[in-house]
């Protein structure tokens, strides 16, 4: 009589936490998402040392360990060199994540064609060679140095790594890696976990960077373990709508840089073109004064910008008034509203009130505020606001205007774009010089001032 194979075991794994459970759950008790769970095999057990047996580690005071001066790679992309805090350090891994064809693999693509001093391994899942030679053609960068390696099995990777060691590394994408140490199929957690550790493992010992991308799910975040997001070293954001030609790169992770800062591109026919100067794209160039429009000096990390805020007020066709922001958060535009409806006397109750910022970024900096409400009184009482001006304040509860951070920046970055005055706290006035700027600089104090100047 034949003996009957042992059954694999198998467990129910969220997908979304890695939390296990030995049924399936409809609602995960761990981070509470509906439908998550998968029945995953359990892993193989490994052999291997005991703790016991294994070498000891090393206690080492900090005063002892020796502080290393990492160098940085500079991808010949100033916007994405930019954002990772000067280059790509060594050793360390890159996530960029985003929604499906939003540019993820052009902008990997683009920056593997641009190191042609650098061997470059470029491993994709997703596509075949012949496929990244025709978008690599449409980019017009080809050189022999970017290695095309399509492969998911991630020994098989590893393998291609010790024997012919890359300058860089770039995974497309790491949900369809997998390794033969586990029994689940590509993209589950616990495979996307033991990839992402295997090649954190290399990377380190190695010294050569990896840049990662990785799928997002329907709510917009990483798809995969948080645990990915915790291992590497520097976690972008790709957004952007796909039908639109701009693009945003922003950093929500970065141990070797700052996480303010954001990059723009232009998705063009042969690749992304990097905006050096994003407020030219964030105006608009119409000659004709519209109402509801005013420019806000604002900062992003380190770098200042002119944005565009528009509003538009109208009559309340339902019983409750709308109110929508598009790039803005919408309670703060409510804060603002009743600001302006008690100290400053504008009855906007019953008003319908829309906000959005122009170029489809989204702005947190309370620097906007005084641009904000100028839009919001335009709009209402269908007057203009000059295109000359533009405004760099905070508003409080009690209707004053205060002070912002790093105004220097602010005017000098409106009187390169040609701005006349530019509207800014009175308490921004100590320390600064007005002489030394061409443009004219306005002092105020409370939010009636502002209205009382340009409306009356």
């Amino acid at each position: 009589m034949a003996l009957q194979k042992a059954k694999s075991k198998s467990e129910f794994v969220c997908q979304q936490c890695g939390a296990k459970s030995a049924k399936w759950i409809g609602r995960c008790p761990s981070c509470g998402d509906w439908n998550t769970y998968a029945e995953e095999l359990k892993p193989k057990a490994k052999s291997g040392p005991s703790p016991t047996q294994a070498s000891a580690s090393i206690l080492l005071p900090i005063t002892e360990v020796q502080s290393v001066n990492r160098n940085r790679m500079k991808t010949g992309m100033e916007e994405f060199d930019r954002l990772l805090g000067g280059g790509l350090v060594s050793g360390s891994m890159v996530l960029i994540g985003g929604e499906p064809g939003i540019g993820k693999s052009t902008l990997a693509l683009q920056i593997a064609l641009l190191l042609k001093d650098r061997k470059v391994l470029y491993l994709s899942g997703e596509e075949s060679a012949e496929q990244i030679r025709i978008r690599a053609d449409r980019i017009g960068k080809v050189h022999p140095h970017c290695l095309i390696l399509n492969e998911t099995w991630l020994e098989n990777i590893l393998a291609h790594m010790e024997h012919d060691p890359p300058d860089l590394v770039i995974i497309d994408s790491i949900q369809t890696l997998y390794s033969d140490q586990l029994e689940s199929s590509p993209g589950t957690i616990s495979q996307v976990r033991e990839c992402a550790t295997r090649m954190l493992q290399y990377t380190k010992n190695r010294g050569i960077p990896v840049i990662l991308i990785g799928h997002i799910n329907k709510e917009g975040n990483l798809a995969g373990p948080k645990v990915l997001e915790h291992i590497v070293d520097v976690v972008l954001q790709f957004e952007g709508d796909r039908h639109y030609a701009y693009r945003i790169l922003r950093a929500s992770k970065n141990r070797f840089g700052a996480t303010s800062e954001l990059g723009i591109f232009e998705m063009t026919g042969t690749g992304l073109r990097e905006i050096s100067n994003p407020s030219e794209i964030l105006l608009s160039h119409g000659d004709e004064n519209m109402s509801g429009i005013a420019i806000a000096a604002t900062l992003n990390g380190n770098r200042p910008l002119l944005i565009e805020v528009q509003s538009l007020v109208s009559s309340a066709v339902y019983g409750t008034p709308q109110r929508s922001c598009t790039g803005f958060d919408t309670r703060r535009l409510n804060m603002l509203l009743a600001v302006l409806e008690k100290r400053a006397g504008f009855r906007l109750g019953a008003k319908d009130v829309f906000l959005n910022i122009a170029g489809g970024i989204k702005v947190d900096d309370p620097a906007i505020d005084l641009a904000v409400t100028t839009a919001i009184l335009s709009s209402s009482v269908e007057i203009p606001v000059d295109k000359t001006l533009c405004f760099a304040a905070e508003v409080g509860l009690s209707g004053e205007v205060r002070p912002v951070s790093r105004i220097e920046q602010r005017i000098t970055e409106a009187e390169k774009l040609g701005f006349q005055t530019i509207f800014v706290s009175r308490y921004n006035k100590k320390g600064l010089d007005p002489a030394k700027y061409k443009i004219g600089i306005k002092f105020v104090s409370k939010v009636e001032e502002v209205f009382k100047q340009l409306f009356e």
